[in-house]
């Protein structure tokens, strides 16, 4: 497993609005000088189809707020099954003020619990991933099972029950291979239904039984919201994306009315290749509509195969397999790509020869986690069946690209002078990103 951390400095961007903003309209938008608008009034006032006020993306009390009426209470993508692929793997997960492990137990079930000692309060894994045989608190000793049983306490009186003091357990799901956790007691009951959904369109590639080839962390100097909005439009791609446009079509988003002449002959190339994966997909029984459901409900989600340009079998600057050994039961390399996100952290991309999955974890409000994990079939040779540095290109500099996209828009919305301007028609599924966080926060302040 190679793993990078990676930092992107932040530089400035000019946010283009439909009318210049008077220096009234300024004013009036800017934080007042003793301190940040209350959130219930920031959610009030937002404009439909507009982006968020600055102190949605700037100010540490609204980061205090997102955790906990988001990442708190919502399911959240955290690691694959192939990362904690042996009895006793564990990697631990910050979310602001919690720190979770997510472990594979000694009967091999996936688990996750709080990373909080039950006797004293200490963190009781330090490392970022490991593996253990027991769950020791290098504080005073206190050791549980994987399970998170306590299972030694040193010297405590006579009364003392240990079965009441094993580590506090955390709500936790896998579907098709993703591990999903959710910190609240009483966790969104529609992913019971999401899961149903998409597992059809998971199962396929074997998620389960892949590997880790390379995992990389990058952290962006922006706003967790940024790094998602980025990520769910792509007007910015045929400029900022040139290795990602070789096989991703720029006119992702666009209505038919709205692509430039300049990207026809892309769409026209988009709609055969559209067709010619439909009767693929359709021969092997592989399910590829959208379903798309961002708004309005507790996990939103959108789950769809589409089409590669060039060779359209896997993100690379040709489209050709970087991978010769194919997932599961596929048995031709094209298959597109089925793309997946899930609101707030997540997406993932499952081609027939590898799986790209991206967790966006918030450090703080102005630095943001984006872990990219790139997975192979777990008897793939690095060397023989995939090059490393081929494999990771694409998505390595996709991601370096989006860190510095996001980063010149933290230092654009930290402007008193930043007044928000208008989505376009191909940036709906940021509106609607938007809309849904909006909800989120409206049933934490119980509006």
């Amino acid at each position: 497993m190679t793993t990078l951390d990676q930092t992107v400095a932040a530089s400035t961007l000019t946010n283009p609005t439909l009318t210049d903003p008077t220096p009234t309209d300024v004013a009036a938008t800017a934080a007042p000088a003793h301190g940040i608008p209350d959130p219930a009034v920031l959610v009030a006032r937002r404009r439909p189809g507009h982006v968020l006020e600055g102190p949605f993306y700037t100010s540490p009390e609204i980061f205090a707020l997102d955790i906990d009426a988001v990442y708190a209470k919502q399911w959240i993508f955290v690691a694959t099954e192939p990362e904690i692929a042996e009895p006793g793997d564990y990697v631990t997960i910050d979310l602001g003020r919690y720190s979770v492990i997510v472990l594979r137990d000694d009967d091999g079930q996936v688990r996750a619990l709080h990373n909080v000692c039950r006797h004293r309060g200490s963190r009781v894994l330090l490392e970022e991933r490991g593996s253990v045989g027991n769950l020791v608190c290098g504080y005073h000793q206190w050791t549980y099972a994987t399970d998170g049983r306590l299972l030694h306490a040193g010297e405590q009186p006579p009364e003392f029950d240990k079965a009441c003091f094993g580590l506090r357990q955390v709500a936790v799901r896998t579907v098709g291979g993703l591990i999903f956790i959710c910190l609240a007691t009483s966790p969104p009951e529609d992913f019971d239904d999401v899961a149903d959904r998409i597992e059809p369109y998971l199962a396929p590639h074997d998620l389960a039984n892949t590997k880790v080839a390379a995992q990389v962390d990058l952290v962006e100097h922006g706003n967790w919201k940024l790094v998602m909005e980025n990520n769910r439009e792509c007007y910015h791609c045929e400029a900022g994306h040139p290795e990602l446009t070789c096989t991703f079509f720029p006119t992702y988003g666009f209505a038919l009315e709205d692509i430039p002449a300049r990207l026809m002959p892309a769409h026209a190339r988009y709609l055969k290749a559209g067709v010619d994966l439909a009767r693929a997909c359709d021969e092997r029984g592989l399910p590829h509509a959208e379903i798309e459901e961002l708004t309005d409900r507790s996990t939103g989600f959108r789950i769809q195969r589409e089409p590669l340009d060039g060779a359209g079998e896997s993100y690379t600057r040709d489209g050709t397999a970087a991978c010769r050994k194919l997932l599961g039961d596929l048995d031709i390399p094209r298959l597109g790509r089925l793309s997946m996100h899930t609101q707030p952290n997540a997406w993932f991309h499952f081609q027939a020869d590898h799986v790209v999955t991206f967790s966006v974890l918030p450090l703080a409000a102005d630095r943001t986690l984006v872990r990219t994990t790139w997975h192979v079939h777990r008897d793939a040779v690095e060397g023989e069946d995939y090059d490393l540095d081929h494999l990771t290109e694409v998505w390595s500099r996709t991601n370096e690209q989006d860190g510095e996209f996001v980063a010149r828009t933290q230092a654009g919305v930290s402007s008193p002078a930043f007044v928000p301007g208008p989505y376009s028609s191909s940036e709906y599924q940021v509106d609607a990103l938007v809309t849904w966080y909006l909800q989120r926060l409206q049933e934490h302040l119980g509006r």
